[in-house]
Parts: structure tokens; sequence; C-alpha cells
């Protein structure tokens, strides 16, 4: 600011009118970050409001080629296992419902369920996973969500979220 003759002039720094720079993830145990596309499938936002989750308990993210991994702090149980993992790859033809050989499936909207294993050595992976299955125009999106995350109601949920 500067007085002359009781006339008062200001400087104004001037700013470019560019869009703000996209938010850094929070990488999980200094992993890559997860890839957009895939994560816009099932964003952290919809975990938080279907399972419950906040902020407070997200760990991170750990990205890889078509696969986004969201870890949650839950008590005291191991990081590994506390985590909703999305795998979107790219298929010519997904399919309308999934054909899996371990476990039947129920329907929720446009998207399938883990409802029971279909043999005894698969039933252990429905105690602490729950699977959903859903089918895009030229993609599959696969989650896993852990139960300590995200209880088999609260995957219903989420299953309503994926995109």
């Amino acid at each position: 600011m500067l007085a002359v003759g009781g006339i008062m002039f200001f400087s104004a720094a001037t700013t470019s009118a560019q869009p703000p720079a996209p938010a850094a993830c929070k990488a999980y145990n200094n992993s890559k970050c997860c890839d957009p596309t895939v994560a816009a499938h099932l964003p952290k936002a919809g975990i938080f409001s279907s399972c419950g989750k906040s902020e407070a308990q997200f760990l991170g993210e750990q990205g890889s080629k078509d696969t986004c991994k969201y870890y949650f702090k839950v008590g005291a149980e191991n990081e590994a296992s506390t985590f909703v993992q999305v795998y979107a790859p790219a298929q010519k033809d997904p399919g309308t419902e999934p054909t899996d050989p371990f476990f039947d499936w129920t329907r929720v909207g446009k998207a399938y369920v883990t409802k029971k294993a279909k043999t005894p050595k698969a039933a252990p992976m429905l105690q602490n996973m729950t699977g959903i299955w859903y089918p895009g125009k030229d993609y599959v999106v696969n989650v896993n969500a852990s139960v300590k995350v995200c209880s088999k109601a609260q995957a219903l949920k989420l299953a309503a979220k994926i995109k």
C-alpha cells in the first residue's frame, strides 16, 4: 500500500484461474495410490457411509494394476485383515452374473453378493470376507470386504454404492 497526497494505492497480486491440484491420497504403508479410474468404482466415501467408518479410522489406500485396497483401523485387529479391496479389470465380455464354483450369490440391485459356500473348504473365506460382483459394459468390479470393516448387512448397502 502506498499513500501519495492522501490517495492510497493498493498493489494486488494476480492469480491464475487454474483449478486446484487434486488432493494427495493417503497411501497405506508407503504404497502407491489407487488409480482414480479403479477408485471411482467404489470411492472411500461409499465405504464410510455403508460400513460406518470414518476418516479417523481410515489408514490409507494401496493401489496396483486394476486394484485398490482401502485399509482401516478396527480395534486391535491385524491391519492386514481390515480392508475393502476393489478389483476392476477391463473385460471384453463381463457377463451378466457371476459364474463361481465355490460360492452361491444373491442379487442386490445390479450387483451380486456372496450368499453361501458351495464346499466346506470355501466356507472359511465367507467367515472373513463378503464378496460383491458388479458387471459393467466392458469391465467387472469385484469387491472383497472384510467382515471386520463391513458386516454382512453393511455389505448389502455397499453393493449399492458400486458403479
